[in-house]
């Protein structure tokens, strides 16, 4: 391993920064054949739930000009069979990340509970949800429950807790700064911006849910200002992500001053693109003189 990429995030030991982003790479043991796990930081797993869950109805994954729309429903065998069946299988793999969503505060605790365990090298939060006990606020576009939900975690577990922030406000830094203040330990953002398809010749949806989470290259210049922003409002370090596709791409975020990235959609349309992004981000680095990827972490120059 190079260690022009080795850093650490959290207490965490990373062979590159370069994660595998939730939801485009299943638990990781899909991708053997495809990807050095133990070179990536780490692979945020599936959605993990309470209770299983089958996911949406109808069409659920719909191609855009430069990304896709998604609204899968997090569909996912629920957090028992995770532990039981899945964890084992792969705790030895890579680093393992678990994100994990729920209908109330409580449900955040409870999976943070449950996830302490040996394996688990962090807990994600996905707050892109609705809290159904609160009249179906999004966890995500109030910092006050964005709040509350890394609260209950952070005291539920000793993993570290690393929240996914939507870009679905209109002042990501708010919502930065309170969970900041809840005692997240680390930031990771972008989550897809919602959108919609609609279909000319039968004038409905494309997709079953009507509206889904746009992703891929077209959100990254969103991604990497929303970044900015937040790096220049918390202290706590980021994990970026929205249209990573290249090492080019990567640099970005860690200009902007993430302290890894995450790549996503890019892993549908060639597999092993988290190997390419981290061979070419290397070279990268020795282009400008660097000797580890933290000396390119916020050196945007305004």
């Amino acid at each position: 391993m190079s260690e022009l990429l080795q850093t650490e995030l959290c207490g965490i030991k990373l062979n590159t920064p370069i994660f595998a982003a939730s939801g485009t790479f299943g638990f990781g043991e899909e991708f053997e054949n495809f990807v050095d796990l133990k070179r990536l930081g780490g692979v945020m797993v599936k959605c993990i739930t309470l209770k299983p869950r089958r996911g949406n109805d109808g069409i659920r994954i719909t191609e855009t000009p430069s990304g896709m729309l998604n609204a899968i429903g997090l569909e996912n065998p629920g957090v028992e069979t995770f532990l039981t069946k899945i964890l084992p299988r792969i705790k030895d793999k890579m680093n393992v990340v678990v994100n994990v969503s729920g209908s109330s505060v409580e449900d955040y605790g409870e999976l943070a509970r449950m996830l302490d365990v040996d394996g688990v090298a962090a807990i994600e939060l996905n707050i892109s949800c609705p809290n159904v006990k609160d009249g179906g606020i999004i966890f995500g576009t109030d910092a006050r429950q964005a709040a509350k939900v890394t609260a209950a975690a952070k005291k539920a577990t000793k993993k570290p807790v690393i929240v996914k922030l939507s870009p679905n406000v209109t002042d990501i830094t708010t919502i930065a700064r309170a969970c900041e203040a809840a005692g997240a330990d680390c930031l990771s953002l972008i989550n897809t911006l919602m959108g919609m398809e609609i279909n000319v010749q039968t004038w409905r949806t494309t997709l079953g849910n009507l509206t889904g989470g746009l992703s891929g290259g077209a959100i990254k210049p969103v991604a990497v200002r929303m970044v900015w922003q937040t790096a220049q409002a918390v202290n706590i370090p980021i994990i970026g992500m929205g249209g990573i596709r290249s090492a080019e791409d990567a640099a970005e975020f860690f200009l902007a001053g993430a302290a890894a990235v995450a790549v996503g959609t890019a892993n549908f349309a060639e597999p092993s693109v988290t190997m390419k992004i981290a061979d070419d981000l290397e070279t990268y680095l020795r282009g400008f003189g660097l000797k580890n990827i933290r000396e390119l972490v916020g050196r945007l120059k305004t």
